[in-house]
């Protein structure tokens, strides 16, 4: 038997994971002040592996670097801009996958909302809730089996969960969202690929209506 070794995970990717985590915990807040120095030394690192992780979020967009290093602030605009590419890419995404996921694949499907339901009924913690969520979109994506699809939306990745956090915020939003997906679903699975398409776009834009809403009172 052949032995693998391990390697261990870069520093750049722990302080990136953490970092990440910080931001959507609200621990680091948007519009904040990154400091190198200081958060170098909250997290055990040199300032190479944190400027290389900084890197890597900028690219993502969820810090921007001008003269200082800033968590990202979102905007109206931005979440417009960004909802308006997934209408495009998920609602094709799930016509797609409508037509040519299998019976195992719906199943799976099914499956996430199934453990939604359970998730909210047991009210302990969203994240399980949100990660669901994330989970639903993803697997209509990936029964595309269009890999440039996947790519253009996986580039999008880190503000669609920052703005997915965001959407979780009122009351009954956790039970609104399920109900929509299940919308979604039923489409999916009697095959009716343009009414699919078309309750992930409705789906989407009440999202975007929501999140442009809390914006709005944060600005106020």
């Amino acid at each position: 038997m052949r032995e693998v070794i391990e390697k261990p995970v870069p520093y750049y990717e722990q302080a990136y994971r953490v970092i990440k985590q910080m931001i959507f915990e609200g621990k680091l807040k948007p519009g904040e002040r990154i400091a190198e120095a200081k958060l170098a030394k909250e997290l055990g690192v040199s300032k190479s592996p944190l400027r290389e992780a900084i890197r890597v979020l900028e690219k993502e967009g969820l810090v921007t670097i001008d003269s200082r290093v800033m968590v990202y602030k979102p905007t109206i605009k931005d979440v417009e801009e960004i909802y308006f590419c997934r209408m495009a890419l998920e609602s094709f995404a799930t016509g797609l996958t409508t037509r040519s996921a299998s019976a195992e694949e719906l199943g799976k499907i099914e499956d996430v909302l199934q453990k939604t339901e359970v998730a909210i009924q047991q009210a302990i913690d969203p994240d399980p809730i949100i990660e669901l969520n994330e989970r639903f979109h993803e697997l209509i994506i990936q029964y595309t089996r269009n890999n440039r699809l996947r790519k253009q939306l996986y580039d999008l990745k880190g503000l669609i969960y920052y703005f997915r956090i965001l959407n979780f915020e009122g009351e009954k939003r956790a039970e609104d969202i399920l109900e929509q997906h299940r919308q979604i679903f039923h489409h999916i699975k009697h095959r009716n690929d343009e009414q699919a398409a078309k309750a992930m776009v409705e789906h989407l834009q009440l999202d975007l209506d929501h999140l442009v809403e809390i914006l709005s009172e944060r600005n106020d």
